[in-house]
């Protein structure tokens, strides 16, 4: 097995067993409403819209790719008038 893999496992024990440490109901409040809410499910819920943020920001932006720069870039190398005097001079 590889180091990924163990650490995978492993850190799969650790939330399962934290997991099933904590399932009594507290009190939980939000704005104006009280209500109780298992631990269990706060925490899964937690797991859930962080992971989901972390994708969010953690991915990368699609570059926007400008075709019409690209083609007249293209166009300027090719051109005639690309060589520097001194190079003009070297070459004949």
């Amino acid at each position: 097995m590889s180091i990924k893999t163990i650490v995978i496992i492993v850190v799969t024990i650790l939330l399962t067993a934290a997991f099933a440490q904590n399932t009594d109901k507290v009190p939980f409040s939000f704005l104006f409403a009280n209500f109780y809410v298992s631990k269990l499910g706060m925490m899964a819920t937690v797991a859930v819209v962080a992971f989901i943020l972390g994708i969010m920001v953690g991915r990368p932006k699609k570059a926007k790719f400008d075709i019409e720069g690209y083609h007249d870039n293209i166009r300027k190398k090719e051109g005639p008038n690309t060589l520097s005097d001194e190079d003009r001079d070297y070459i004949s």
